[in-house]
This record gives C-alpha cells, sequence and structure tokens, in this order.
C-alpha cells in the first residue's frame, strides 16, 4: 500500500496495521488438500456485499499496533504540560474513531486539519488551561500517508488550545522522522506500538534479536518504553484504536454463517478463497498464521494490490481478504 506503514511485517521486523513459505500465490493446495479440508467445515462460497467486517482475532495472531503518541524525551521533561495534553487524545480514541476518522479524509475528501478540529470540538478535547503552553513552540512530524496527518493535526488542535505555537511538518518515512525525533528536530509524532517496537529493538538491539511486540498492547508498550529510553523517546498513554493487518468478508458472509471471530470461520467453513497481497502465502501474519494458528483451510489464495482487496471481496470474488484494521471504507 504505497506512502503507508509496511504491511505484513514479521515480529522480528516489526505492521497495519506482517516463517516458512506455505504454497505460493495463486495455488490452492490441490485436491487431495482441499478434500481433507472439508471435515473442518462445509466449504463456504464468497458471498458479495457492500459492507465489510473485520473478523475478531481472537488467538492474537497479529501484533498490537495501538496509536501512541512518540515524544523526544528532552522536550517533554522541559515540559510537564505536553503530554498530558497528548493522553487525552489517546484517551477519547478507539478503532471506530479512527476509522470515521480515515473515512472523512479518505472516501469523503475532506482535509486532514478541518476532520481534526472538528473531532477535537465534538470530543471535548481542548485545553482547559488556555495558556499552558504559551510561548512554547512545537514540530510535530507526520509520516507521508494521511492517518497520520490527521493524528498530527488531532494532537496539533489539541496543543494550539493550550497555546502552543504548532507546526505540522510531513517529513516521509520513519526511517526519515525517527532520526529528526531523537535529535529534537521534532517534538512528537503519531506512532504505533508494535512496529516501531521492533523498529527500535532491530535498532537497539541488532537484526537477530528476539521479537518484543505482541498481541498484548501493555507487554508491548512496556517494550517499546524500555527501547525508547535507549534512543532519548518517551511515550504518552496508547490509544485503543488499532491500525493493524486484519482480516475481513462481507457482514452478508458473516451473518450467514454466524461468524464474528476468525476461530468462528474456522469451525464453520473450510475451502475459503483467501484475497491478499502476493506475499502473503509467504508471510506469517498472513495465510501461515491463519493455517497454524487457527486451523484455517484454503481452496485458493488470488494476489491483488492492497487497495483492491476489500472491493474483491465485496464483488464475491474471495471470501475473505487483508485489509487494515482502520481502513475508512470499513464505516457503516
Amino acid at each position: 500500500m504505497p506512502a503507508r506503514r509496511p504491511i505484513l511485517t514479521a515480529g522480528a521486523a516489526g505492521l497495519l496495521l506482517l516463517v516458512a513459505a506455505c504454497g505460493a500465490p495463486g495455488s490452492g493446495g490441490g485436491e487431495e488438500e482441499t478434500a481433507a479440508s472439508t471435515a473442518a467445515g462445509s466449504t463456504c462460497e464468497p458471498v458479495a456485499g457492500e459492507e465489510l467486517v473485520v473478523l475478531e482475532d481472537d488467538k492474537g495472531l497479529q501484533n498490537a499496533d495501538n496509536v501512541i503518541p512518540a515524544v523526544n524525551a528532552a522536550a517533554a521533561a522541559a515540559d510537564p504540560a505536553l503530554v498530558p495534553l497528548l493522553d487525552s487524545v489517546s484517551e477519547s480514541l478507539d478503532t471506530e474513531a479512527l476509522i470515521a476518522l480515515n473515512r472523512a479524509v479518505d472516501i469523503d475528501r475532506r482535509t486532514s486539519s478541518e476532520v481534526a478540529a472538528e473531532y477535537v470540538a465534538e470530543e471535548g478535547l481542548g485545553a482547559a488551561d488556555a495558556a499552558a503552553g504559551s510561548g512554547k513552540k512545537v514540530v510535530i512530524g507526520a509520516a507521508n500517508f494521511s492517518e497520520s496527518a490527521t493524528l498530527s493535526e488531532v494532537y496539533g488542535e489539541v496543543l494550539r488550545s493550550a497555546g502552543y505555537d504548532v507546526e505540522v511538518q510531513t517529513i516521509g518515512n520513519r526511517e526519515t522522522y525517527l532520526p529528526a525525533l531523537e535529535g529534537g528536530q521534532i517534538t512528537l509524532t503519531p506512532e504505533y506500538a508494535a512496529t516501531l517496537a521492533e523498529f527500535l529493538n532491530t535498532k537497539v538491539n541488532g537484526d537477530g534479536a528476539e521479537p518484543v511486540a505482541s498481541a498484548d498492547p501493555a507487554a508491548t508498550v512496556t517494550a517499546l518504553t524500555a527501547l525508547g529510553e535507549e534512543v532519548g523517546l518517551t511515550f504518552g498513554a496508547v490509544a485503543e484504536a488499532q491500525d493493524q493487518n486484519a482480516f475481513a468478508v462481507t457482514s452478508a458472509f458473516a451473518e450467514e454463517h454466524g461468524v464474528e471471530t476468525l476461530s468462528e470461520l474456522a469451525e464453520a467453513c473450510s475451502g475459503l478463497v483467501l484475497a491478499g497481497p502476493a506475499e502473503c502465502p509467504e508471510r506469517p501474519f498472513c495465510q501461515p498464521g491463519l493455517e497454524e494458528t487457527y486451523g484455517l483451510e484454503f481452496a485458493e489464495f488470488t494476489a491483488y494490490d492492497f487497495g483492491l482487496i476489500g472491493e474483491a471481496v465485496r464483488q464475491g470474488e474471495a471470501t475473505i481478504g487483508l485489509v487494515l484494521s482502520s481502513d475508512g471504507s470499513l464505516a457503516s
């Protein structure tokens, strides 16, 4: 997915939001595998529909990529009012709210700044002390995708309400903005707990470091905090909102088969058609993970560009597809 966080990152490499290969793109495992898979449940054909629903990852296949503000440690230490203002955003933000923000920008084509101002007003996130940041300059660094820009504007709007002089800069990818954050050229940036934890883990401990991120947000943030101390970063409160790999079916399919979780899907169905990026059959958090963690049985895998996966599921070309959990098109 261009200009967005990497998807399908392995635990050792860090996400939306993905070890051995298991099959190849376009392969269905052959007639023998398909016949054996029917023992797990009835073959469930795709069901077309306009609305997608994410099935709950009830066994924790994906790492916890919860939104979290990353802050230059020296700036946070010099200004005790800064992080609590960011925490007010985290306390308000769940995945449903993040989806709505993304929908407003990506689908309704409104500006990130307009959407952020509306969100802050509706949630009552304005600072109680309008002079807390008077005379203080804050530079927020956004990655080069719309969700990061919108979250940066939300942080910025809250800080402006406290009197800060705020500048939001779109800087680029993590390799570009993280050194600026560590060096103090930018003050803070919206981040994702598991992805950043593994990025810093590799930086601090080397490419062969044991993974530190997991499906547990609290444990992941604990590891992230320790790694942040090594490079001059601190963190605000972690939000409930997650932007991570997820798997969606149409709501019509979920209703027909009575499934809300990936475990329920494995019990109810086999012979599924999976849609994902070309690398999905080789990535532990995609097809191999679904097979090994949940026992899901696939008759076919079809590769799509990431932006086309949801539409393939809506059109009934695939039963289930990889999406990002905060995708604006998931809003009902």
